[in-house]
């Protein structure tokens, strides 16, 4: 699985995290998606990597700003994964 965290310009309520939540579990196959204003991020989880052009291209789309993308491998924390 792989993270993704990209910081995005724009975001000024909850109201905005969940449009750009929504845009990208309609465009991407994400098993979880998370956005913070405050922060001015938004962190993907998904199983395959995606191209970071077509992410940046459907959240610019939306109105708001990327100003970068990172990726890294992402490994489920809990109390019984080994």
């Amino acid at each position: 699985m792989f993270k993704y965290t990209i910081m995005i310009d724009g975001m000024q309520c909850g109201m905005c995290e969940a449009h750009v939540n929504d845009t990208i579990r309609k465009n991407f196959p994400v098993k979880k998606v998370s956005s913070s204003h405050r922060k001015k991020q938004t962190v993907i989880v998904v199983e395959k990597p995606i191209e970071k052009q077509e992410l940046q291209n459907v959240i610019n789309n939306t109105g708001y700003t990327v100003m970068s993308i990172s990726q890294e491998p992402y490994e489920k924390k809990g109390l019984f994964h080994l």
